[in-house]
């Protein structure tokens, strides 16, 4: 929990967080005032009770020394994890002031942690020979793979005709038509079982209305969604491996099929990014030794946080396994070493122009990246007329942030941060520009969260 007698900062405590009416309202409760019995142990437990507006106050545990995450358990109503009264208990704990004191944990505490250990132990235990689920049958699913390829086939060839009618008929059509004809679409391929070609033609639906310029923007998606039909129809003539990157854009699933690759994982960036049916988190890592990036996916139904929590600045001792595809950034999070521990480290970066040609090169082994992780180093936040860019203080070059973070919040804690100093900016560098995720300061490494 302390590794080094490094607490966490309250940035990590508040990247756990599920939105940010619970990072307020943890906040209020980061005072002695509501609570009572606080203390932590060595083992990686924090508690305390929390007088709430009934007559018991509430009992608030927090395990920070599980490897997944921290996980937490509290006698409150509130079906957010963690609940406002576990980030408060958090927070009193990273002060650091001796609010909460160093102890053993009380029966309710011990009971509830060791509780879920023991169970967490009896689900990644081994079972006796013999005792495993027999596979299914290689030929059967040989089968039905053989069947979706067809019906995504069927369903790729439909998009095309569609995708040919739409220019024969002029983009102004489009506009006109509305929404309507995109959704229907989608559900054609989603009747193909090609949920990636689905997910596109609803970009496509909202284009039109996305303000001046939209049709330059649309053609620009329809080559591409025709590009990736193409490598679909054509996936026998292409390189293994942008086959497979292929396969992943047109929505069929695949496994981490990587070797486990072990290193101190840093992390740099968690975000969310939400619909309506599905939360998804987006977990950026870099390799301290091997210095690879890699991409942890966690999903969650709609309204509830996925349970995988990595707070920025922590590092994780772990085997990562690559999916498939060009680049192989998105990883799968295997064996876990040590609880994630913080780091007094920050990763390599580079120049904006080394930015670009990085971006430029994993175009070439995929065409629909959208971004790539990059950490730009002496940076300085100025403003671009209406908009802003990260001007490089080593040369004299600039990145336009993407116009998408010009409102928000992390935009501005960026430029007080830096001060009109450089800074060191880890973030995603793509064709709408760059979006900061996670800033360094000169001085002490404190890795201060964006987003």
């Amino acid at each position: 929990m302390t590794q080094q007698g490094v607490r966490w900062t309250a940035d990590q405590v508040l990247a756990l967080a599920p939105d940010a009416a619970s990072r307020r309202a943890g906040g209020r409760l980061a005072t002695v005032g509501p609570w009572s019995e606080m203390g932590s142990s060595e083992e990686g437990t924090v508690w305390g009770l929390c007088q709430g507006s009934g007559s018991r106050p509430y009992r608030t545990v927090v395990d920070i020394a599980d490897v997944s995450g921290p996980a937490y358990t509290c006698g409150c109503p509130s079906n957010k994890s963690p609940c406002k009264h576990a980030l408060g208990l958090l927070l009193l704990w990273a002060g650091g002031d001796g609010a909460v004191p160093a102890g053993e944990p009380p029966g309710w505490a011990e009971q509830w942690v060791s509780g879920r250990r023991t169970r967490a132990a009896e689900r990644t235990a081994p079972g006796p020979p013999g005792s495993g689920t027999r596979s299914g049958d290689p030929a059967a699913a040989r089968r039905r793979a053989a069947q979706r390829a067809e019906r995504v086939t069927a369903g790729a060839t439909e998009l095309e005709q569609r995708l040919a009618d739409l220019l024969r008929g002029g983009l102004a059509e489009a506009e006109r038509a509305g929404y309507g004809l995109w959704e229907e679409t989608a559900a054609r391929m989603v009747d193909a079982q090609a949920p990636g070609l689905a997910s596109r033609v609803r970009e496509l639906g909202s284009i039109p209305s996305s303000g001046p310029g939209w049709p330059v923007r649309l053609l620009e998606e329809c080559a591409l969604l025709h590009l990736l039909d193409q490598g679909w129809l054509r996936r026998d003539r292409l390189p293994e491996d942008l086959a497979a990157t292929v396969r992943t854009r047109v929505g069929l699933p695949s496994a981490a099929d990587g070797p486990p690759v072990r290193d101190n994982w840093l992390v740099l960036a968690q975000y969310d990014t939400a619909d309506a049916r599905l939360t998804t988190r987006r977990i950026w890592l870099s390799g301290t030794e091997t210095g690879r990036s890699a991409l942890l996916l966690s999903y969650g139904a709609a309204g509830r946080a996925p349970e995988l929590t990595l707070p920025v600045g922590l590092s994780l001792d772990a085997e990562l396994s690559a999916y498939p595809g060009a680049g192989r950034q998105r990883a799968a999070l295997g064996e876990q070493f040590a609880p994630p521990a913080p780091a007094e480290i920050r990763p390599e970066g580079v120049t904006t122009s080394q930015a670009v040609a990085h971006y430029g090169r994993a175009l070439r082994d995929d065409p629909w990246l959208e971004s790539v992780p990059v950490t730009l180093e002496r940076v300085v936040p100025v403003p671009d007329g209406d908009s802003w860019q990260l001007a490089d203080a080593a040369e004299d070059t600039a990145l336009p942030l993407n116009q998408a973070v010009g409102n928000r919040t992390g935009l501005w804690r960026l430029v007080a941060l830096a001060g009109g100093a450089p800074v060191t900016v880890f973030g995603e560098c793509g064709h709408r520009g760059f979006t900061p995720l996670t800033a360094w300061p000169d001085g002490p490494c404190r890795a201060v969260p964006l987003c």
